[in-house]
């Protein structure tokens, strides 16, 4: 499996829900990129989150973004790399 910009997109989007909270969401609002705006879409539709501009984590994405989330930090990214 190669990690298209689009897959990246997606899952820098699913680092920015923060865990501690699933009562908080996000918002993908119309002057984000068009690879924010487009990652959005894509989760929504994959069922991972609740609107198709970002919304709540539903329980599948839930679980994508402690995966996605956990493995960032086990290679040891940084929130500016």
């Amino acid at each position: 499996m190669t990690y298209t910009p689009e897959l990246i997109a997606e899952l820098e989007l699913l680092m920015l829900f923060n865990l501690a909270n699933t009562q908080e969401g996000l918002k993908v609002h119309h002057t984000a990129t068009a690879s924010a705006i487009a990652a959005a879409r894509r989760l929504h539709e994959k069922e991972l989150v609740t609107q198709p501009d970002g919304g709540y984590l539903t329980s599948l994405g839930l679980e994508a973004a402690e995966h996605a989330q956990g493995l960032a930090t086990i290679l040891g990214a940084t929130e500016n790399a």
